[in-house]
C-alpha cells in the first residue's frame, strides 16, 4: 500500500469495504467455508454450521447469491433439492479464508 492509498478515505469504492460488506456477519465465511470443496445441499450446509437458524442460513446464501458469490441449482424433484456452489468470483474467496484460518491459529497459539 503506498502514502496515496493510506490517505484515502474508506468510501464505498474501497476494495476492502467491499468486501467486508459481503464476508461480514457470524455465519458468511463459515458457509464460504463450506462451499470451498464444491456443490453441498442446503441441508449440507446447515449440519456442518452447528448453531446457525434456518432463516439466518437463508439470508446468508441469499446475500451471497446476490453478490455473485455462490450459485444456487434447484432440481425439480419432490421435496425439490437445492444446491450451492462457489462462483469463479466466490473460489478467488479462498485466499482470504486462508488468511483468516492462519490469523485465527496465531490468536489461539498467543498467550
Amino acid at each position: 500500500m503506498d502514502s496515496n492509498e493510506k490517505n484515502q478515505a474508506c468510501d464505498d469504492d474501497c476494495p476492502i469495504k467491499k468486501t467486508a460488506q459481503i464476508i461480514q456477519g457470524k455465519w458468511t465465511s463459515l458457509v464460504i467455508r463450506e462451499l470451498l470443496p464444491g456443490k453441498k445441499r442446503y441441508s449440507e450446509i446447515q449440519k456442518a454450521l452447528v448453531g446457525i437458524s434456518p432463516k439466518v442460513l437463508t439470508v446468508r446464501l441469499r446475500l451471497l447469491e446476490e453478490h455473485r458469490i455462490i450459485t444456487r441449482t434447484v432440481y425439480p424433484t419432490i421435496p425439490p433439492t437445492t444446491e450451492y456452489e462457489l462462483t469463479n468470483l466466490g473460489q478467488k474467496l479462498t485466499l482470504v479464508l486462508a488468511a483468516m484460518a492462519q490469523f485465527g491459529e496465531e490468536l489461539r497459539k498467543s498467550p
